[in-house]
């Protein structure tokens, strides 16, 4: 469990802890592939327009005078090829992660959303519900997670 809801004093009982913990596993995973897809992105990016400038340089600028010798020209070299196949591999795995990231998302907003509807259940008693707002500030605070409101 991460130390500083390990430290909630006793106003907050072990199943608000562990879903407390549960919440900052799926933004921790979340922010993982968040990071990864915009990796993903820029190295697509970058890896595509220097293989079109390439393209434009050894194959497009030399045998612009015919569009069959251009093609001959790109299918002669088999560098082109792998080029090619590693380009749209980083593409499809750029998708991937999208896909990934989203879902991710939906588990962490999901469960924030729960903690958030079921507070008056959580902290049931009229201390801990005057005093929620700590773990809530800790929240914020330490992992960047707001509980106070569902919209992000």
């Amino acid at each position: 469990m991460e130390s500083p809801i390990r430290m909630l004093d006793e106003r907050t009982d072990q199943a608000t802890r562990k879903m407390l913990e549960k919440v900052v596993e799926r933004k921790q995973k979340f922010d993982r592939f968040k990071s990864w897809h915009l990796l993903a992105m820029w190295a697509t990016v970058f890896i595509s327009f220097l293989f079109f400038l390439y393209i434009y340089k050894s194959v497009m600028q030399p045998y612009s005078y015919s569009f069959a010798s251009m093609f001959s020209a790109f299918v002669n070299q088999s560098a082109n090829f792998y080029l090619l196949v590693f380009s749209v591999g980083l593409y499809g795995l750029m998708n991937l992660l999208r896909e990934k990231r989203e879902k991710a998302e939906k588990e962490y907003h999901a469960l924030r959303c729960e903690i958030i509807d079921k507070s008056k259940d959580l902290w049931k008693k009229e201390d801990e519900w005057k005093n929620r707002h700590t773990v809530f500030e800790m929240m914020k605070k330490n992992y960047d997670i707001n509980l106070y409101h569902e919209n992000k």
